[in-house]
């Protein structure tokens, strides 16, 4: 088996060809094999899968090497399947998409990639703070931040409704090519204009259901208010001041909402704001391109802005994809050497603008891309889609626990179920009991 060592002379060879994909003679040299299978997520944006075959064909064109591509879909979780299936056979594709949790999930069949990452954020500039708890197992780099699939979902709110009901202009509020003027922009004002747009007819679309739109948002509120089940040294908190401050607000929250947010899917967010239905939901820009195709009217009204800041911070919602590269690949330097090209600007800014401004990348450096900018309807509705002011802490519910951990806790929708428990007139020390029971058992597994 070829040796996984990759140098920083042979990063900048591969780096180098950032948008003419050079060749990194190495990989021809370095493999007898000759060839690369790379599993990618199959994008629910059409066309979306279009931006990552090209630009990894592009490679292995320059690279001499024989790539064979997958698109694997997330629907009926086939993604998962399919990983589970090539880590118990020791056997499958090279590279991987995987969402999340699942680097921790597999991190003893994976192949680190310190030799990449410090590279790629010299180039990039620094990773968010939720990859870097994803991506890294006992201080190891396991994986390299994908931008295909990776989202915040963030606030989308109708100018129209918002001003009309609520008082509040989103615009002014988060400007496009500024800096939000957002100090205003907290809980209780975010209290009172859900009070408010319900009372006219228009409330905000918040799930409070068990799929991952629903976990990712109510996890950031209880982020904002500093509310943690477990730490990060894996004690169990849930009984806190922090955590019942939370489940007060959202009680109150909840009474605005839909009736039916306990039942909401990931599809419920979307088609409330396309249907016209709300004033604002938390999702990333899908639902705005769809109401572009389906709603012209109302994609004219929507703007995309940051999170209300709580009594611990501004937290917004964040769901990355990471690529690994399983120990059992032939072909380990070939596979750094794609996920490098992959990973520079011109590949990045191609897979934002095919993916209509969805796809989001962890660097720093890369959260002014034109795309964002340039999008309309109204011009400039995604500008602060991407965090460029870096106002806001991107998160990912139940962290800071150890993310083995965090994993149960997210998948098993541990929060929403609390809020929906007591809204449903549970009272809410037998529901922090419940869930502290849940928490331990999680612990015991």
């Amino acid at each position: 088996m070829a040796s996984g060592k990759f140098t920083r002379r042979r990063f900048l060879e591969t780096s180098a060809a950032t948008t003419a994909f050079v060749a990194a003679p190495f990989v021809r040299g370095a493999h007898a094999a000759g060839s690369l299978s790379v599993a990618f997520w199959d994008h629910w944006v059409p066309g979306g899968n279009k931006a990552s075959e090209d630009v990894a064909r592009a490679w292995a064109e320059k690279e001499k090497v024989d790539l064979k591509i997958d698109f694997i879909t997330s629907q009926g979780n086939k993604n998962l399947l399919t990983i589970a299936a090539e880590a118990q056979a020791k056997s499958g594709h090279d590279i991987f998409a995987f969402p999340t949790w699942y680097i921790h999930e597999h991190a003893g069949q994976l192949e680190p990639v310190d030799d990449v990452m410090p590279e790629l954020i010299k180039q990039n500039g620094n990773v968010n703070g939720t990859v870097d708890y994803l991506a890294k197992v006992k201080g190891r780099w396991m994986a390299v931040p994908s931008t295909p699939g990776s989202q915040i979902k963030g606030p989308c709110s109708r100018i129209d409704l918002m001003k009309q009901h609520a008082g509040i202009d989103v615009v002014a509020m988060y400007p496009a090519g500024e800096a939000p003027k957002a100090e205003n922009w907290n809980m209780e004002t975010f209290l009172k204009a859900a009070e408010a747009c319900h009372k006219a007819g228009f409330p905000f679309g918040l799930g409070l259901g068990q799929t991952t739109d629903s976990v990712d948002n109510i996890g950031a509120f209880f982020q904002s208010f500093g509310a943690e089940l477990v730490d990060k040294d894996g004690k169990i908190t849930v009984k806190s001041d922090n955590v019942r401050q939370v489940m007060e607000y959202l009680r109150k929250l909840a009474a605005f909402l839909p009736p039916d947010a306990p039942a909401w899917d990931d599809a419920s967010n979307n088609k409330w704001l396309v249907a016209g239905r709300g004033a604002l939901i938390c999702n990333p820009p899908s639902a705005w391109a769809v109401a572009k195709r389906d709603a012209p009217d109302i994609a004219k009204q929507c703007w995309t802005h940051g999170m209300p800041a709580g009594p611990k911070g501004r937290f917004a919602p964040y769901l990355p994809y990471l690529w690994g590269i399983w120990s059992f690949s032939r072909n380990k330097n070939a596979a750094k050497s794609l996920l490098v090209a992959l990973s520079s600007h011109d590949a990045i800014a191609k897979m934002v603008e095919v993916s209509a401004g969805y796809d989001l990348p962890a660097y720093e450096k890369l959260t002014t891309l034109k795309t964002w900018a340039e999008a309309e309807p109204p011009k400039g509705t995604l500008y602060h889609y991407p965090n460029p002011h870096n106002h806001q802490t991107l998160s990912i519910a139940a962290a800071p626990a150890p993310p083995n951990i965090a994993n149960q806790i997210y998948n098993q929708a541990i929060m929403t179920k609390m809020v929906a428990r007591n809204l449903g007139g549970e009272p809410l020390e037998r529901t922090l009991a419940w869930a502290e029971s849940e928490v331990e058992g999680f612990m015991r597994g």
